[in-house]
């Protein structure tokens, strides 16, 4: 399958591995995957499961997690992942097949058993991406003082109506355009938005906690859940975590 992947110009790799060595070969397999398939790739590398979950957010298209590390479990450290993260590809790398069996508990896309040669993670890389295609293919499109712009979905954080203007916030900045909450409502709700109260439509998919009448969003923004909404928003909010993961 050829990937179109214009879609994915910048591709957010996180890489847990506490063998440097390996880390280093990792990092210069995905540097000639980003240059074989004209991506800019972003690529975050982590000594130990714990150094990835310090100030975790869900900023990241695609994980390669060693299971077997010293002071980490790999299983563990993707559940811990998979509480704050439903949507990230997850791959795992091991010594021994056996040891990613589970790997269905977290939705792992596959696994790769050391030493292995750069044209198995591009085979990976390239079914990871097929998988982020068709899931955040989705977008829309917004008219702001500069004309037409088609945003992806997974792009947009929440959305905000102060006056007779809305506020969408991005995950790398905002757009402000004329319109309504309730013109946007019907368009986004098929793709994971829900409106949180009078003021707020947030992407659930972006909602990393919620506390008490508060949601906290990826970008660290904390959203008032209107107290009548309350029960619908943890239905809707579960709704997609589970549908994510099957």
């Amino acid at each position: 399958m050829n990937v179109n992947t214009s879609s994915y110009p910048t591709l957010r790799v996180g890489v847990v591995d506490d063998d440097a060595h390996h880390r280093r070969v990792l990092s210069d397999y995905l540097e000639r995957f980003g240059h074989e398939r004209r991506l800019e790739l972003q690529v975050s590398t982590f000594e130990n499961g714990q150094a990835l979950l310090n100030g975790f957010r869900p900023v990241y298209d695609i994980l390669l997690l060693d299971i077997r590390m010293k002071s980490t479990d790999g299983l563990a450290l993707a559940r811990a992942v998979r509480r704050t993260d439903p949507d990230v590809v997850i791959i795992f790398i091991t010594v021994a097949q056996q040891y990613a069996i589970n790997g269905y508990e977290v939705a792992a896309l596959g696994y790769l058993v050391k030493p292995f040669p750069y044209a198995s993670l591009a085979h990976e890389l390239g079914r990871a991406l097929e998988v982020l295609e068709r899931r955040d293919s989705a977008g829309v499109v917004l008219k702001d003082g500069q004309g037409l712009r088609r945003v992806p979905v997974r792009d947009i954080v929440y959305l905000e109506s102060s006056g007779h203007r809305l506020q969408v916030h991005l995950t790398d900045g905002a757009i402000t355009l004329p319109g309504s909450l309730k013109q946007m409502e019907p368009q986004l709700a098929p793709h994971g938005f829900f409106r949180s109260n009078s003021c707020y439509i947030v992407n659930l998919r972006h909602v990393v906690a919620v506390r008490e009448q508060d949601s906290v969003m990826s970008t660290g923004q904390v959203l008032r859940i209107s107290r009548p909404r309350k029960k619908e928003f943890m239905r809707a909010l579960t709704e997609h975590v589970s549908g994510t993961l099957t």
